[in-house]
């Protein structure tokens, strides 16, 4: 069967300015968190948040979500560091790719509850209005994995079949006879594979962008609070990841014969649909206040007994 059309993979991910190396993976990375900060600052303010504090939590959240990201990748695929023949300090080149998204959440969290603990912040509150630019930042980030030609799936004659080159990561273009990222060889003198692989860096990318889209349009009609777009998202990405992960042909290792992705995608949407469950689901109201301190004074003078009104007349 002739395959009608595909998606071209890039020959290069890494360009040079100088000895300056400029890694379209970074990029993709850094464009996703600027989008993340725009639309989490706007949608504070909507909240009765100070745009200003946005930033103050997101360092936090932003850098240990990278830490947290790469040991996530590091500790799941240990043999791609530290086996016969691997450079272990190859497990500090973040900028070769490898972030993984549940320890990014993680310690992005754990980041996330210290600024907003600085702020007087209320973390609910914030993280409703900060994931839905989180899962667009995913959702551009995933195209870091194109330029880089890693992270998909088996061969197709959809298409839309995904064509991929043998691209060294380390000088940041293919190389003829060279080795895929899922472990494939080019023929000799041929920098791409013979076959076209199934695009599941779009697939995701294109899913997250809807939910994002859900999330922000359920959030405007409902006005949910308590954590429960935080929840809606949970739930939402790991059904979708669960799918798209079927697809996946790279390295990942696995327990009882399943990736432990797909482990991790179960475990966060059973425990992000408890939360959903018991905090109000599609009835949890919005915070009064974004801050701790203004909601315990909204209630000091909500008990407080009325006030005499004493007459200055003669």
């Amino acid at each position: 069967m002739q395959v009608l059309a595909s998606i071209p993979s890039p020959t290069r991910s890494v360009w040079h300015l100088g000895p300056l190396p400029i890694r379209a993976y970074a990029l993709c990375i850094v464009l996703g968190i600027l989008v993340a900060v725009w639309l989490t600052t706007r949608r504070f303010a909507a909240r009765g948040g100070n745009p200003d504090h946005v930033w103050d939590v997101g360092g936090w959240a932003i850098v240990l979500g990278i830490i947290g990201g790469r040991l996530y990748h590091v500790v799941t695929d240990p043999e791609l560091y530290f086996e016969k023949g691997r450079h272990p300090l190859d497990a500090f080149k973040i900028w070769d790719g490898g972030l993984g998204v549940w320890g990014a959440i993680a310690l992005g969290g754990v980041g996330a509850w210290i600024g907003c603990r600085r702020r007087g912040i209320k973390l609910a509150v914030f993280a409703d209005a900060a994931i839905p630019g989180v899962v667009f930042a995913q959702g551009i980030g995933r195209w870091g994995n194109w330029f880089n030609n890693e992270l998909y799936g088996g061969p197709t004659s959809l298409p839309w079949g995904l064509q991929i080159h043998c691209l060294n990561i380390d000088v940041g273009h293919a190389q003829a006879g060279g080795q895929a990222s899922g472990g494939e060889m080019c023929r000799a003198g041929a920098t791409t594979l013979a076959h076209l692989y199934q695009p599941t860096f779009l697939y995701e990318s294109l899913w997250d962008v809807a939910l994002g889209v859900a999330l922000i349009l359920l959030d405007r009609r409902l006005r949910l609070g308590r954590g429960n777009v935080l929840a809606l998202y949970a739930m939402g990405y790991t059904a979708g990841r669960s799918w798209i992960e079927a697809l996946r042909i790279d390295h990942a290792n696995q327990f009882l014969g399943v990736r432990l992705n797909d482990w991790t995608c179960l475990v966060v949407f059973l425990l992000a649909l408890a939360w959903f469950l018991t905090h109000g689901g599609f009835r949890a109201q919005r915070e009064r206040s974004a801050y701790r301190a203004e909601d315990g004074a909204a209630d000091a003078a909500d008990a407080a007994p009325p006030t005499e009104q004493v007459s200055t007349d003669g």
